[in-house]
């Protein structure tokens, strides 16, 4: 049976620390002579210094590297079923970093040429000299080692290139940083929790990107920014005729999401009806399209997030507490901003870069006095709210030193007021209408951030129509579209 494992770029961390930590070098022997392997055990053990394990044939041998990981192969080429050319392919494809040295009494130049094609370290012919033996395993186990070490160093780089989006010095975050590496190197479905704004998005990505389906599709679901009849069609697709509209067969996002992760954000926000069908897709690994009598198989990560407290929806039957178990296999919360203050200097830092270049402008600071005040401020938008905040004052700032009227925001000292002094020496008219558009920059930016640009959304939590909302916003030139989540920018 062919061996399933990653591709190289792609191995499973964990795997290969394990052997960085088992201490003795493993080397496999893998002949149909049993007197050979006998004496090459016996031999290259005290010689080697190194674990050895042998295989009288290439299907057993396939065997224990499925169990355990291994140095070298060194296996010989002549062998009843499988032979060692093909011995060698299928170790290629399943353990592409192992390092394999054939052996064989022919020792014509076709069959090595052959063997060094498919892949093989090297070759020896028989009858060998011991010594000029153990010098090619030496090489062939200081070539293994490079590898596990290069390889080691591209998974940190990969780690830390995937979690850079994440930004903070907090033993909070470093403690979610160390939650992601861990999760990453399993399947298990998560649940991510936490307010608006806090970076749950950006936890799902890291997850995905540093696990073994990381070269796989990534698949965002916004649940509460579409109908539930929509939605259900969106996730498992549907057949032609299934309804009205239903022209043409459409895959869904499950389908879409194979051999990779979906993300299902806001999933407090789904109907019980649809947590039914989701709770089915979790249970049977299957899903099955509308109008359509069969399910399909499928191979997916799911990761769901949620800010509400799904234990309280589950007291009032609004949520299933049967898939509440079933997302919450590994939990992971993402704390609040304000929980988190010593963050906030070097989001602050990270968002200047980051838009000063977008935007093309200068580097811009911000002095000690406007830091502390953005220190005291709540931030009940978090993150996201604070990346709004930097990305217009580095856009509308009118110099390189950000003052804190650049901000759009309040931010509180000794008190927020938002009647300061540049406006108490303007006539009662100006100082009144520059004091109301402070406050409605001020109040919608923070609305917004909070619902993510979602409009409907932003007036059932302010109390207002949302065509008066809407009035509201284009009077003091806020756009919903600034505040929107990166799936949704894309999407546009």
């Amino acid at each position: 049976m062919t061996a399933t494992r990653e591709p190289l770029d792609n191995v499973s961390l964990r795997k290969i620390m394990d052997m960085e930590r088992q201490g003795k070098t493993r080397l496999l022997i893998v002949d149909d002579e049993e007197d050979m392997l006998r004496l090459l055990r016996r031999s290259l053990s005290a010689d080697l210094d190194c674990e050895v394990q042998t295989a009288s044939n290439a299907y057993q041998a396939m065997a224990l590297l499925e169990e355990s990981p291994f140095d070298v192969v060194l296996a010989d080429i002549r062998m009843p079923g499988m032979d060692g050319i093909e011995f060698l392919g299928r170790i290629k494809e399943g353990f592409p970093g192992l390092s394999v040295v054939m052996m064989t009494a022919f020792g014509t130049i076709d069959i090595a040429v052959q063997a060094i094609k498919e892949g093989a370290y090297d070759f020896i012919t028989k009858p060998f000299e011991h010594d000029k033996l153990l010098h090619l395993l030496e090489k062939a186990f200081e070539r293994s080692r490079l590898v596990r070490e290069n390889l080691l160093l591209h998974r940190r780089i990969e780690q830390q290139e995937s979690l850079d989006e994440i930004v903070g010095v907090s033993p909070k975050i470093q403690k979610i940083f160390e939650t992601i590496r861990l999760v990453s190197a399993t399947d298990v479905t998560i649940l991510l929790t936490g307010e608006s704004g806090t970076g749950k998005d950006l936890a799902a990505r890291a997850v995905h990107k540093l696990s073994h389906r990381g070269k796989g599709p990534f698949v965002a679901v916004n649940c509460p920014n579409l109908p539930e009849n929509i939605l259900e069609s969106e996730l498992f697709g549907y057949r032609k005729g299934a309804f009205t509209h239903a022209t043409q067969d459409k895959k869904g996002l499950f389908w879409e999401a194979r051999c990779g992760t979906i993300y299902l954000d806001e999933i407090g926000d789904i109907s019980v009806t649809l947590q039914t069908k989701l709770l089915k897709v979790l249970q049977d690994k299957e899903i099955r399209p509308l109008g359509d009598t069969r399910s399909v198989k499928i191979d997916v990560r799911i990761i769901a997030s949620t800010n509400q407290d799904l234990g309280a929806k589950i007291k009032n039957n609004l949520f299933r507490e049967d898939l509440f178990y079933r997302l919450n296999v590994m939990s992971l919360h993402m704390p609040p901003l304000r929980e988190r203050p010593e963050d906030i200097p070097v989001l602050i830092d990270h968002f200047l870069d980051r838009f000063g270049t977008e935007f093309h402008r200068e580097p811009r600071t911000i002095p000690p006095d406007v830091m502390r005040r953005l220190m005291n401020h709540p931030w009940r938008g978090n993150v996201r709210e604070l990346e709004n905040v930097i990305s217009r004052a580095v856009l509308l700032s009118p110099d390189t030193v950000i003052r804190a009227e650049d901000l759009g925001v309040g931010l509180a000292d000794s008190g927020e007021c938002l009647v300061t002094d540049e406006f108490k020496s303007l006539p009662y008219k100006d100082a009144k209408g520059r004091v109301l558009e402070r406050f409605h920059q001020e109040y919608l930016t923070s609305l917004l951030s909070r619902t993510t640009g979602n409009v409907t959304k932003a007036a059932k939590e302010c109390g207002l129509e949302r065509q008066s909302l809407q009035q509201v916003m284009r009077r003091y030139g806020v756009k919903s579209k600034h505040f929107h989540s990166e799936d949704e920018q894309e999407a546009n």
